[in-house]
């Protein structure tokens, strides 16, 4: 037994050192794609689409919230000297474009979460080949990206990739 413990032993230690040498040979980068994700061209170019895909929506729930308030400031200056039936029919109005409201508000942010979601994927699958363009023309055989403690500033590729980007 103590013949096979130091044979492993001796074999795991010999490919413990085969390893160390193949990783010190490999050339590792690493990337900020957060970074690249807010400064990248094509972020500019998204937001500025998206924006003009729902500025009508928006425009539309910033007219109904302005439209509520009149309501709402009416009914407070003026609740006092209405009659009791026209007072409730105000306050029935006021609750009901509330909820309309409020349904339209949570409907828009969802869709448009979800849109951003779409062209937030398209952009990190861009972002994704022009990293691997980058590795191959700089030879690099592994790219990191996030949970990097330390590196060395000389292996972060993020400004080749946003210059490739643009």
């Amino acid at each position: 037994m103590s013949i096979n413990r130091t044979l492993v032993t001796a074999l795991s230690a010999m490919m413990l050192l085969a390893f160390a040498g193949m990783a010190s040979a490999q050339k590792i980068a690493y990337v900020e794609v957060t970074r690249l994700l807010e400064e990248a061209p094509q972020v500019k170019q998204v937001k500025e689409t998206i924006r003009k895909e729902f500025a009508h929506r928006d425009e539309a729930l910033v007219a109904q919230q302005k439209q509520l308030k009149k309501l709402q400031d009416k009914f407070i200056k003026d609740g006092s000297i209405m009659s009791e039936a026209e007072a409730k029919r105000l306050e029935r109005d006021i609750l009901a474009r509330r909820r309309k409201l409020k349904n339209a508000t949570g409907e828009f942010q969802e869709d448009l979460s979800l849109r951003q979601n779409e062209e937030l994927k398209k952009l990190r699958k861009v972002i994704a080949e022009v990293v691997i363009k980058v590795a191959k023309q700089e030879k690099i055989d592994i790219v990191l990206e996030g949970g990097v403690v330390y590196a060395d500033p000389k292996s972060n590729i993020t400004d080749i990739v946003l210059k490739k980007l643009k």
